[in-house]
């Protein structure tokens, strides 16, 4: 398999198994360990990954841009880059309104212009760091300006970190090509969506920004379900069933549905969601748009189904299960990578 292969934590990573989940993954030869910000933060899990770990890829997957500022966020990925000697990927997402406004308490606005400029102001503040150029970043929304040697880090041996976006739209594709090292993609896409708009946005994008396809690396956390008998794998198609019902209950994520005629379930998704009737949502979701958002396998055909279906699509998988997987079985899959 040429496809890089990793591991994403569909629920968060608890800080008691991020050394013990990172140990694993990279004894069983997969390439990396991503976090995602759910239930728990995703950047303390992988100081301690780094810590038990050597080799392997370690990413946020993604954190919330809007819930920080360049500054914070620059200063956590800086460190995890660092400490793990340049094996850190700053995954970053917008999010949408509801969420920063009401859940993190912050400014929203013009979600697409507002990552590009966190991005720059990023690399605005490592420049300075690493190359000691003078901090001067003016934007519309975010404006750096004072550094002074008591708040300098200096230079890293392990230099910037690679950011990668969290983009599904057309509009944040764009941005992605223009001014990060890849992106990943939200999990609510099929190779259908993929082929369609995703991957034609990227080439759009890099054309506009003068880019060549093989210096930007775009990560798919796919959904799957798997399991040893018809018994675990009728557990996790269940638990996928009820995630894509969440995702497919926000109107953004619509597009991923339009692909499939099946964007009229957004509305009645999202009146549900309101009422808290998560089963009732998992109803909605018939066989055909599960196996479109999932990779539903037994341990031994996991990674060949995956290879089958996204070979020549990304560059880097992660295994994205909605419930986390035994350590054990994390092993199992991996035996059976082509």
């Amino acid at each position: 398999m040429t496809l890089a292969v990793d591991y994403f934590s569909g629920s968060g990573l608890p800080l008691n198994e991020a050394g013990a989940t990172a140990r694993a993954v990279q004894d069983a030869g997969l390439d990396g360990v991503w976090t995602i910000e759910t239930n728990h933060e995703p950047f303390m899990p992988l100081a301690l990954a780094a810590e038990h770990s050597d080799t392997i890829t370690l990413g946020t997957g993604v954190a919330i841009a809007f819930a920080r500022n360049p500054m914070t966020m620059a200063q956590l990925a800086y460190d995890l880059n660092d400490y793990s000697g340049g094996r850190f990927v700053l995954g970053i997402g917008s999010q949408i309104q509801q969420h920063i406004e009401r859940r993190f308490s912050s400014p929203w606005s013009q979600p697409a212009r507002r990552m590009r400029e966190f991005v720059l102001a990023m690399h605005a503040i490592w420049a300075s760091w690493n190359g000691g150029a003078p901090l001067d970043h003016r934007g519309e929304f975010y404006t750096h300006t004072l550094m002074n040697p008591m708040w300098d880090p200096g230079p890293s041996a392990a230099g910037r970190p690679r950011v990668v976006m969290g983009a599904l739209g057309p509009r944040m594709v764009e941005v992605a090509t223009e001014v990060a090292d890849g992106m990943i993609i939200h999990p609510l896409a099929s190779t259908t969506f993929l082929e369609q708009v995703v991957n034609p946005a990227i080439v759009r994008g890099l054309g506009l920004a003068g880019r060549e396809r093989g210096g930007f690396s775009v990560t798919f956390p796919v959904m799957v379900a798997t399991g040893r008998d018809e018994a675990e794998l009728a557990t996790a198609s269940a638990a996928v069933r009820e995630r894509i019902a969440f995702y497919a209950s926000t109107p953004a994520y619509r597009p991923a549905l339009e692909v499939h005629d099946a964007a009229h379930l957004t509305e009645p998704l999202r009146v549900l969601s309101r009422r808290g009737a998560w089963a009732e949502m998992a109803d909605l979701i018939d066989d055909d748009l599960l196996h479109a958002f999932c990779v539903i396998a037994p341990v031994d055909r996991l990674l060949p189904e995956i290879q089958d279906r996204f070979e020549g699509l990304v560059d880097r998988i992660c295994v994205n299960s909605v419930a986390p997987l035994p350590l054990d079985l994390i092993a199992e899959i991996a035996r059976y990578r082509g």
